[in-house]
């Protein structure tokens, strides 16, 4: 989940509190310690309306003097299933997006499972640690760098080398170059503009940018203010409809990756903004096709 800080140029700042068999319970007891400080906080040793504290919550940030470039309010999503367990999914201003984690017999208890996996994110991203400073800087490209060496051992078709932090025409050194134009700002602020790099590379978009001799620099300076909206999710619906058409199936077969990634994310209770957008897209590439 994103409420512990991991690093790598491909965008992966979050992972989940455990990926073994008590990964769930350990995850439920983390959610419900974040509610019970949130309760002697607002209403002293009472009970905590989760839906309403999270709307408090970012309320009192906009108070302070937030900005947001993708809205600034609190959204819910239902997910489409017709009969339990019921899903939902919850998108913060400023874009970042968390799912029930836990499995629900109704539909309103999907909803408050959703807002305290993002409460309880909320609340951590507030702590110092989750700041993007100099040091916070150099350990996110140092753990980045023996990514980058570890894919490289394993596929063995990339130097051993390590890559070049001060370089952004690499991709370490785009990855620093992405932190360092964003200091001063929390892991969640930083999440929407990882979004949108993650989804041009997976849309092929970064490659056909290369292709026209565009530098990494000129590429992150030109999205650094973009937001993910109708039209950026419509564009990438197009390309993915071009490559249907010249191989029938790939749409299908990469929605059933994406569905998948994003089930394992919500049920970890990790940040789902990347997956979640990547099925979204999917779907209307083939509700234009007439699939769906």
């Amino acid at each position: 989940m994103a409420a512990r800080a991991g690093s790598s140029p491909n965008g992966t700042l979050n992972q989940p509190i455990s990926n073994g068999p008590g990964g769930k319970v350990v995850l439920k007891e983390a959610v419900d310690a974040v509610l019970k400080s949130f309760a002697k906080h607002t209403q002293g040793y009472g009970g905590v309306n989760v839906i309403d504290a999270l709307e408090e919550f970012w309320n009192m940030k906009k108070a302070k003097g937030a900005k947001f470039k993708t809205g600034d309010c609190v959204s819910y999503e239902p997910g489409s299933a017709e009969k339990p367990p019921y899903v939902c999914f919850v998108t913060l201003p400023g874009g970042s997006c968390f799912g029930s984690f836990q499995p629900c017999p109704t539909k309103a208890e999907a909803k408050r499972s959703a807002a305290k996996i993002a409460l309880m994110n909320s609340v951590f991203n507030e702590h110092p640690s989750r700041k993007i400073t100099d040091d916070f800087i150099d350990q996110a490209v140092h753990e980045a760098q023996g990514t980058e060496a570890k894919v490289a051992a394993k596929r063995r078709t990339m130097s051993l080398k390590p890559q070049d932090p001060h370089n952004p025409n690499t991709g370490v050194g785009a990855f620093r170059f992405m932190l360092e134009a964003n200091k001063g700002r929390t892991m969640l602020e930083f999440q929407e503009l990882m979004t949108i790099f993650q989804l041009l590379h997976w849309n092929g978009s970064l490659k056909a940018m290369r292709d026209r001799n565009c530098s990494r620099q000129e590429v992150l300076a030109h999205y650094n203010e973009r937001i993910i909206d109708d039209d950026m999710r419509s564009q990438m619906a197009l390309d993915w409809i071009s490559r249907e058409q010249e191989q029938p199936g790939l749409i299908a077969e990469e929605l059933s990756r994406a569905t998948n990634e994003l089930e394992q994310c919500r049920l970890s209770g990790r940040e789902l903004r990347f997956p979640k957008e990547k099925r979204d897209i999917l779907m209307l590439a083939c509700s234009q096709l007439g699939k769906v």
